[in-house]
């Protein structure tokens, strides 16, 4: 176990099912350099407070991406140019960032009644990607008033912290109508993503009253909340107007709409199982009790008992799901985890190979069973686990953790040259680029010159050097490096 304080590179995002990634400091550094304030704006105070936690796993993000590529392919996009994060963080909320990479909080997918809720904002999310909000926002963050940007800044941040006064307190010296004009160009944007929303709704014959009732979540909060209390100084125009829009249209779309089938709710069943279970293991108990036989409730109860360490209930709990669906490879997934954890590497393998094989496409599942073969450390396991390992690469070829991974095997099988180079991969997958540039160099010392290897470990050295102020991250999704974990215990609640 690697404490969360330290840098270097710990458990993988790649194996736990439930995967913590602190906000990395470089990569905040670059951030907020670039970040183009608009859709994304709550980004900002992410990043500055760096208390939130990025989340991995194989399961949700699958879930995720089943109710967004119908989406995604009406508004012409390419699904696979698109990325889905995951926010620990009990806020209903949902954000774009940085092109096609959507943000989603804990507390909305937890909050959810329906799929078409998350659907619902899913929709208005890729609105704002399709309107190319993010890149139309840095226009108008110029235009609004160059002179005093610097104040300013600081002032939206505070703003789209939630803290309106403090941001106005900081804005008091800046060129306020300048302000003003942009945050009126923001709530455009938003009223813009709505109608967006609407239209791909329409093109995909998904019901729309998911959008309007998480909607309505949205407009409860803002009656209670004192930032409601100055409505000029929001990004985002008052929900109860944006309801009554929305309600219309919807109404009308949702007549020759294709409801739902049973598959949308039941996967938002498991994915809210799994999230309680590890965030609130205690209220999963509450919430998921003994008399409930279903399948989402053994699925919380695994979860719940490996967090508050009864591996034996744990085991029971997952081993009953797996009968009830056995060819689910999340379910052997998380049995695989259980073991693992508890020190049971030998046991843990079989699990392993089961989701691997009952999902063949995910690069997480993959480096889950390299990790087991590792751990269990015969020169046939670090030979198995080097072939998962590239084949988990081909689909993620930023996962820093696989990377890691792939330099301890490589490491067990006297291969330390090609260790050294997976390790300076890992570091610039991270974008510590320090330690890439000292291990690329190493490995350049004991490769053979002008050998494949060797050419892309002189290209990480040349990329990273100091003296050539190199600084350039790696090829890690923008901001993040979501395929890390410093795994430490979620507090339960």
């Amino acid at each position: 176990m690697v404490d969360d304080a330290n840098w270097g590179i710990g458990v993988a995002g790649a194996w736990l099912n439930y995967k913590r990634i602190p906000v990395l400091k470089d990569a905040l550094k670059s951030l907020l350099r670039t970040l183009p304030v608009a859709a994304s704006l709550v980004l900002a105070n992410f990043a500055v407070a760096h208390a939130q936690s990025m989340i991995r796993d194989a399961e949700i993000e699958d879930t995720l991406r089943f109710y967004g590529e119908p989406l995604w392919e009406a508004g012409g996009l390419n699904p696979d140019d698109v990325d889905i994060y995951i926010v620990q963080d009990d806020s209903l909320n949902a954000f774009v960032y940085g092109g096609q990479n959507i943000f989603f909080h804990t507390g909305l997918l937890l909050e959810a009644e329906s799929a078409g809720e998350i659907i619902g904002v899913m929709a208005h999310e890729t609105g704002h990607i399709t309107g190319a909000h993010n890149a139309r926002s840095t226009d108008a963050i110029r235009s609004a008033s160059n002179a005093s940007w610097v104040a300013l800044g600081l002032g939206v941040l505070a703003i789209a912290a939630g803290a309106p006064d403090a941001g106005v307190a900081i804005m008091a010296g800046s060129q306020q109508v300048g302000a003003l004009n942009y945050f009126a160009y923001s709530r455009a944007q938003e009223s813009s993503a709505d109608q967006a929303a609407l239209s791909l709704l329409e093109k995909t014959h998904m019901p729309a009253d998911g959008l309007v009732s998480f909607m309505n979540k949205i407009r409860d909060l803002e009656v209670m909340s004192a930032s409601a209390s100055n409505p000029y100084w929001r990004t985002h125009p008052e929900v109860g107007p944006r309801v009554a829009a929305l309600r219309t249209k919807a109404d009308i779309l949702n007549q020759t709409a294709t409801p739902f089938t049973d598959e949308y709710d039941e996967r938002l069943k498991m994915m809210q199982a799994k999230l309680l279970g590890f965030l609130k293991p205690r209220k999963a108990y509450y919430r998921y009790p003994d008399t409930d036989t279903s399948l989402p409730a053994y699925y919380a109860r695994a979860v719940a008992s490996h967090k508050m360490n009864d591996q034996t209930r744990a085991l029971d709990q997952i081993r009953t799901a797996i009968e009830m669906e056995p060819e689910n490879p999340y379910l052997y997934e998380l049995e695989g985890q259980i073991l693992f954890e508890s020190g049971r590497f030998d046991e843990s393998i079989p699990p392993n190979r089961k989701s691997v094989e009952f999902a063949p496409d995910k690069a997480l599942l993959y480096v889950n069973l390299a990790r087991s073969l590792i751990a269990r450390g015969t020169a046939e396991d670090n030979e198995e686990a080097e072939k998962l390992l590239h084949k988990a690469l081909v689909l993620e070829p930023s996962n820093a953790f696989a990377y890691t991974q792939m330099s301890f095997a490589l490491g067990a099988l006297g291969r330390k040259p090609e260790a050294e180079l997976a390790t300076a991969e890992a570091a610039y997958a991270l974008g510590d680029t320090q330690k890439a540039h000292q291990f690329a160099r190493r490995a350049m010392d004991g490769l053979d010159r002008d050998s494949p290897k060797w050419v892309r470990a002189d290209d990480i050295s040349a990329i990273t050097d100091p003296r050539l102020g190199g600084n350039r991250s790696g090829g890690q999704r923008p901001g993040f490096a979501p395929e890390i974990s410093f795994h430490g215990n979620l507090t339960a609640d």
